[in-house]
């Protein structure tokens, strides 16, 4: 009978371990080390630039991610690769304008991470929903994550969005099939680096 107490106090022990919750830990993301570039592509040539992170967090299990979210300063949106002053703020100024992204009426955009699957070796497979323009798309990427001390870094490198599903209609095929060698490509890449403090 002791023998038999014994072993369900064992057993009771154990569960008790098994089934203790992962404590979640929470990064806040530092908008001054954090930064996206973009790269949008047209016939026979390209542009490059970037966009000002400008909030959001990461919270992991104390290993990995586990969901995340993030803000962008649409309004911060400028381009590094044009030296003539005149010409980049013109371009600026259009991916500004209604043609583009409005910023004027949508000053932000959010990603929000709604599942983050663990590859192995410090990498993440991200699916979330990007807000752009106020339009929502789901959008997938890897992402190579490390965890040293208080600060999470993630980097996810040529993440690919399709403009047209987010309304930014200038110079794309799929609105306007004779632009010919005028078109822009649909997808602009990105390159988000995020770091994070807990």
């Amino acid at each position: 009978m002791k023998a038999l107490k014994s072993i369900a106090a064992a057993l009771v022990v154990t569960s008790m371990f098994a089934f203790t919750a992962v404590k979640n830990e929470t990064y806040k993301v530092d908008t001054q080390k954090s930064n996206i570039e973009w790269t949008g592509k047209k016939i026979g040539g390209e542009h490059k630039g970037t966009i000002k992170v400008s909030g959001g967090s990461v919270v992991t299990n104390g290993k990995a991610p586990v969901s995340g979210t993030f803000t962008m300063d649409m309004k911060t949106i400028a381009n590094t690769d044009l030296t003539d002053a005149d010409y980049n703020a013109k371009l600026v100024g259009h991916l500004k304008s209604d043609d583009f992204f409005g910023v004027d009426k949508y000053p932000t955009a959010t990603f929000v991470a709604t599942k983050i699957t663990p590859a192995g070796n410090g990498v993440a497979n991200v699916t979330g929903n990007l807000t752009i323009k106020g339009t929502t798309n789901p959008v997938t990427f890897p992402v190579n994550y490390t965890i040293s001390g208080n600060t999470l870094t993630a980097v996810a490198k040529g993440v690919a969005v399709d403009r047209a599903k987010y309304n930014v209609k200038y110079g794309s095929k799929s609105f306007f099939e004779s632009i010919g060698d005028k078109a822009i490509e649909d997808n602009f890449l990105l390159d988000i680096t995020l770091v994070a403090q807990k």
